[in-house]
């Protein structure tokens, strides 16, 4: 799904004003906003097709898509919250996404219950936090990764349970401690004084620093908490998944990401969400469901397939924007006896009439939708933030791809000319179009250009924080860039006793095992699939010799 907004117009009678969206002008979609599309003014069903078997299947699914008015934006209970996408529940939030009872949350995905921070991804609970990575029920913690139940902290890595640490790596039920180094309280409090965060320049060598420390430290070969037989990452309170990534709370479920909370016997899903069962192919799939094959945005819906932006329906077939609906094909309504017989005819021309799209293949029954029947382009949709492509790479794979629009404005400030301390930025800076440190040049969505709107400077100031150098966009990158690949490799635990090392084109890195595991002096003989590449500069170990050094 795209999650970019740009102003379009709005389509629904009698209304032609601006409206944030999803959809840009030129895409073939004709847009209502959230309040008209959600209303009882109009009826999807008026847009039926009535089923027509010596046509294409997807073709005619195609022509009901462009025809049905699409919503803007997928933000729903939003208050002062106009630019969420895959929303519900915002309150006083900016550029945010795939997002949940946030509030006061600035240029973030992937984020739940959780307020008064900014640019964090993959993160619940979290309070007065800032650029966070895979973390839960922490407050105030900056720049770190991988953290559960952790205050008023800085730089870290895998920890559980800590307070008043700055760079530290690993550490479970610890205070005051700096580069995994112990302090009493009042040294802690003297000493942390020399990292002034509020510094750019110091915070850019503060990050170099953490990053070669990190290294130091072995990491277990996946992330994980309370799981049994799982294979992927970033995965917990799961069991009995393979390929499983960013899922809490699944069970016997195959290749899904970003999900959980209830999610059973489900495979190949994105966006799984709570309470949902027999899922196959779907994208956000919302709370509550059933045997929902091939469809995008449906909730609280079972027995639905190829379908998209439904809800709170059942037994529905090639539907667009229903609401409430049984027996329909194509938005048009059966009785129970004709959709039965219908949809076999239909799965059956599919097989026997199948889709080719231009690159030459082929969409029977069975396959999620050919990706030519997308209103959006490629590097419009996160597919480029998973498995980045050039422009040219996009074309030969046969998808299309949005060209940068002229942009009408004046880079008023450089990233080099902006303040180094955030306690000289006066509010002039509200009104400065800043230049990208990127200008463009990376394939990271960059938009060249940035402004601080007045939410944002009263949270650097607060906290203490330098105005960034990069647009949002590209920050977004720079976060995902912490995270593995959706992506295993069969390795074995990189323990060898008393000394591990890992070695590179750069360096070597050796780590001294604090404690006698169980293989000894030997190299340990587990192997296991990880997200961590063999040529990654990391020490990876098993769940048995991490535990041996970490918990």
């Amino acid at each position: 799904m795209n999650e970019f907004y740009i102003k379009n117009k709005c389509r629904a009678p009698g209304h032609q004003e601006d409206v944030i969206s999803i959809y840009h002008p030129g895409a073939d979609a004709k847009i209502y906003d959230q309040k008209y599309w959600w209303s009882d003014q109009w009826d999807p069903i008026q847009f039926g097709l009535k089923y027509e078997p010596q046509k294409l299947f997807f073709i005619q699914f195609g022509e009901l898509l462009k025809n049905t008015p699409a919503i803007a934006l997928f933000n729903t209970n939003a208050v002062n919250s106009d630019y969420a996408n895959h929303a519900e529940d915002s309150k006083n939030s900016f550029l945010i996404s795939a997002a949940w009872r946030s509030e006061n949350i600035l240029y973030s995905n992937r984020v739940a219950s959780s307020k008064d921070s900014a640019d964090l991804y993959l993160v619940d609970h979290l309070d007065l936090s800032y650029e966070t990575v895979n973390s839960g029920t922490s407050y105030k913690i900056l720049f770190s990764f991988g953290c559960e139940d952790c205050s008023n902290s800085a730089f870290l890595f895998d920890c559980r349970n800590c307070s008043d640490c700055f760079g530290c790596t690993g550490l479970r039920n610890k205070s005051y401690y700096i580069f995994n180094k112990p302090y009493s309280k009042e040294d802690y409090k003297k000493a942390i004084k020399n990292f002034d965060l509020g510094s750019y320049k110091k915070l850019t060598e503060l990050k170099e620093t953490y990053g070669q420390t990190i290294l130091n430290f072995p990491r277990k070969y996946m992330y994980s908490f309370k799981i049994v037989d799982v294979v992927g990452d970033i995965v917990g309170n799961t069991k009995n998944c393979y390929q499983c990534f960013d899922v809490v709370g699944g069970e016997d479920s195959k290749y899904a990401v970003w999900g959980g909370m209830g999610m059973k016997d489900s495979y190949d899903g994105y966006g799984v969400g709570g309470g949902v069962d027999l899922l196959y192919e779907s994208v956000d799939s919302g709370i509550s469901g059933s045997r929902v094959k091939f469809t995008i945005v449906v909730y609280r819906s079972h027995d639905v397939e190829y379908s998209f932006n439904c809800h709170n329906s059942n037994n529905l077939f090639g539907c667009v924007g229903l609401r409430n609906k049984s027996y329909c094909i194509l938005n048009r309504q059966y009785s129970k006896e004709d959709y039965e017989k219908l949809i076999s005819q239909i799965i059956e021309h599919m097989n026997s009439m199948p889709y080719t799209d231009s690159k030459g293949r082929i969409y029977r029954y069975g396959e999620f939708f050919p990706p030519e029947l997308s209103p959006f382009s490629y590097n419009e949709t996160i597919a480029q933030e998973y498995f980045p492509l050039t422009k040219e790479e996009a074309i030969a794979q046969g998808y299309t791809w949005k060209e940068d629009e002229k942009r009408e404005y004046t880079i008023n400030l450089t990233p080099e000319s902006l303040p180094d301390h955030i306690k000289d930025v006066d509010d002039s800076i509200l009104t400065q179009n800043i230049g990208c440190s990127h200008q463009g040049t990376c394939n990271e969505q960059c938009t060249s250009a940035f402004r601080i709107i007045p939410q944002e400077l009263e949270f650097y100031r607060k906290m203490n924080l330098p105005l960034p150098r990069l647009c949002p966009n590209c920050r977004h990158y720079s976060r995902l860039k912490q995270r593995n690949p959706l992506k295993l490799w069969k390795r074995r635990c990189m323990c060898n006793g008393k000394e591990s090392r890992s070695q590179n084109q750069e360096s070597i890195i050796i780590y001294q095992n604090q404690t006698t595991h169980f293989h000894s002096d030997q190299s340990c003989p587990n192997e296991f699939e990880t997200s961590y590449s063999p040529e990654r500069k990391e020490i990876i170990y098993c769940e048995s010799c991490y535990n041996s050094e970490i918990v």
